[in-house]
């Protein structure tokens, strides 16, 4: 049987004070080697401190934790061998070149691979004298990322890689992770952009309050909307009664789910090409018009709002 690349089990983590803090309140989580493995979570759910426990950063109350078949507690330097780490926020040295700064990330491992080989993976060659701090957002994530597999890891942990990066930097990270997949190395990646989960994830865990509430590849979970599409409309200012209705859209055939945030409904819908005429009978029967009206197929997110009542990045603005 394959050694998975994390095991834990009924994990617990417990902060002192009056009353007592469960960040973490029973996790069970098994990530297979070769695993694109994501982990999504609002603001307080308890998703850092469990990463931070699983990369040895943080004791845990109780429970079992196991890196590529080895504890913590008995093997940490055999496991900081075997890893790999990108935090969020990585600083380096401003005035050290891309090529000293990775030396000395090198200089850390045993074994590993070479310094070029690394900045060819992250493709920054051309910046490799470059000075850290005339690095581009962009540039310096993929050299954050150059530093955590400079020593070549089994398992390779990512929390929010791409947070703050435009769009051609988010996806040239995300290539560099796919190919790093590909090469059948497993990688733990913490986002709160639901696209790059369905895009690189093999399978996701959502955490709220200390526990994961929905585990299974991004197409398990959509799936279990109970529709693949989503119908998302609003309605002039004098639809009030409809608006006060929100719950009253699952009564209507085909719709699985109803949402009303924000002045938008939001229905996840099996048939939508049925549903739609349906809406329009309603909304003409009670008076009111549509202001808008479209139609998508449902995604990550949608799964997170029904789960959690909240999306994702609303949470990080708070926090913010």
């Amino acid at each position: 049987m394959e050694t998975p690349a994390i095991r834990c089990r009924e994990l617990f983590k417990t902060y002192a004070g009056r009353p007592p803090v469960e960040a973490v309140r029973g996790i069970d989580m098994t990530v297979a080697e070769g695993e694109c493995f994501g982990v999504l979570g609002p603001n307080g759910a308890g998703k850092t401190t469990t990463i931070e426990i699983l990369e040895g950063l943080l004791p845990q109350t109780s429970g079992e934790v196991e890196i590529l078949g080895m504890q913590w507690q008995h093997a940490a330097e055999s496991i900081r061998e075997s890893i790999g780490i990108s935090l969020q926020e990585t600083r380096f040295s401003d005035k050290l070149s891309v090529l000293e700064t990775l030396t000395l990330f090198r200089s850390f491992y045993r074994d590993g691979i070479t310094v070029s080989e690394a900045i060819e993976c992250v493709g920054l060659e051309d910046k490799a004298q470059a000075w850290v701090k005339n690095l581009s957002g962009g540039q310096q994530q993929r050299l954050a990322v150059a530093a955590a597999i400079v020593g070549d890891p089994r398992l390779l942990f990512l929390d929010e890689p791409t947070t703050g990066l435009d769009p051609q930097s988010r996806r040239q990270l995300w290539d560099i992770i796919r190919r790093y997949g590909a090469q059948g190395r497993s990688v733990l990646l913490t986002t709160h952009y639901m696209e790059e989960a369905e895009q690189l994830c093999d399978r996701v865990a959502i955490i709220d309050h200390g526990k994961i509430i929905a585990l299974g590849s991004p197409r398990e979970l959509i799936a279990r909307l109970g529709g693949e599409h989503v119908i998302e409309f609003t309605l002039t200012p004098n639809a009030t009664t409809l608006n006060q209705q929100e719950n009253g859209w699952t009564q209507v055939n085909h719709v699985t789910g109803s949402v009303y945030e924000d002045g938008c409904h939001r229905l996840t819908v099996t048939q939508p090409h049925l549903v739609i005429p349906q809406i329009l009978s309603h909304v003409e029967q009670a008076g009111a018009q549509l202001a808008s009206l479209t139609t998508r197929h449902a995604r990550l997110e949608d799964v997170f709002v029904q789960l959690t009542g909240r999306h994702l990045d609303d949470t990080l603005e708070k926090q913010a």
